[in-house]
């Protein structure tokens, strides 16, 4: 165990402190977004290894409900991970599309309802920041940890969504993390601002001729011919010549 206790240490950062584990985790994390936005397989292996570092740095500044998070994305990453390899060996690619109305309205319900149980259950057991802390505290906390999770869902199902969820997640993780004096997570977390923000173009653009509602733009219904003169059959789409999605091992 010695062999790994320099990760829980600390090192000066342009002047301010930060833990081995939470630099080189959010590194990881970094490197993940990107892959991810590049639609490459090897992103879930990263995000598994990044996550291992980020939860023991988690539990160095006692944020349960992130440390709990860590967990997760790590089970839901190995669980993404063989999801992404399932569909590149069936469709040969990595493809991407818009969730339909019904399935944004669940990810929103589940959105809420599970920020506010979870958030119970830290408040509750005290395992959030410090006892007696704050509501608001405990539910940001409690939203990252369940913003997260489905994050890494809509990410394996491929959604474009999972970039507005990553986006949400941001907009609460740069103030708790620098709160929590975790500032190089939040240094990281406002350079994940930007990258979502590319990935959303990105895999939108990957996705355009689907007929799949998107929000930003009416759903486009495109028709073609096979060689044989006919019509391609019901709920399929065609794809431009050049907007294949990349694949990676």
């Amino acid at each position: 165990m010695s062999t790994f206790q320099w990760l829980n240490e600390q090192f000066s950062f342009f002047g301010v402190p930060v833990y081995w584990s939470d630099f080189l985790g959010n590194i990881l994390a970094l490197a993940t977004v990107w892959l991810a936005l590049r639609r490459l397989l090897v992103a879930w292996p990263v995000q598994i290894l990044g996550s291992v570092l980020l939860l023991i740095a988690s539990l160095n500044v006692h944020l349960g409900g992130n440390a709990a998070r860590q967990i997760v994305i790590i089970a839901s990453a190995s669980w993404g991970w063989a999801t992404w390899r399932r569909s590149r060996e069936r469709e040969g690619a990595i493809n991407v599309r818009w969730a339909t109305w019904r399935e944004r309205a669940v990810l929103i319900a589940v959105m809420a309802a599970g920020t506010f149980a979870f958030g119970a259950l830290l408040k509750s057991t005290d395992a959030s920041f410090y006892p007696g802390a704050p509501w608001w505290m405990v539910l940001a906390d409690a939203w990252i940890f369940v913003g997260s999770i489905l994050a890494m869902y809509t990410q394996a199902r491929r959604y474009v969504e999972f970039w507005f969820v990553w986006l949400a997640v941001d907009l609460v993780g740069v103030p708790l993390a620098i709160h929590s004096q975790l500032y190089f997570s939040g240094i990281v977390y406002a350079i994940f601002f930007v990258m979502v923000v590319i990935g959303i173009r990105d895999w939108a653009s990957h996705s355009k001729d689907q007929e799949i509602a998107s929000p930003l733009e009416p759903a486009v219904v495109l028709e073609s011919r096979n060689e044989n003169g006919a019509s391609p059959a019901a709920g399929s789409y065609v794809t431009r010549p050049g907007t294949e999605t990349a694949t990676g091992s």
